[in-house]
């Protein structure tokens, strides 16, 4: 099966930054569009950045536009979400997850087939 491991999460003062990894565990499926989300207790996840395969494209959740940075390297079979900025809305788990099986929009959770155990981002005001 596919697994994928975060890091990089904790805590942090409001303005500051931190830089998520997630490991897939295999190296052909890097070869897929990957996606950040994130959810608090009792929330919908809610989408955060989205990667093409070849990372020519993109996407961005209104609330981190300007601010978070996703980035791939299919050689180490790892995706990276850049937070910079940090403010305490921002306080979360945050999940990273691969589109395998299905196709479209990457901005829709239901479009992720396989997900990492999520980190927790603290931020504090």
């Amino acid at each position: 099966q596919v697994e994928l491991v975060e890091s990089g999460g904790g805590l942090v003062q409001a303005g500051g930054s931190l830089r998520l990894s997630c490991v897939v565990s295999a190296r052909s499926f890097t070869g897929y569009p990957m996606g950040w989300f994130r959810q608090t207790p009792g929330m919908d996840r809610e989408f955060v950045a989205a990667i093409t395969w070849t990372g020519d494209k993109t996407y961005y959740g209104d609330s981190v536009k300007g601010r978070f940075t996703i980035s791939r390297d299919n050689a180490k079979n790892t995706v990276y979400l850049q937070l910079n900025s940090l403010k305490p809305e921002d306080t979360a788990v945050y999940y990273c997850a691969v589109q395998l099986y299905n196709s479209g929009s990457l901005s829709y959770a239901r479009m992720y087939d396989f997900w990492g155990q999520g980190t927790q981002v603290t931020v504090s005001s």
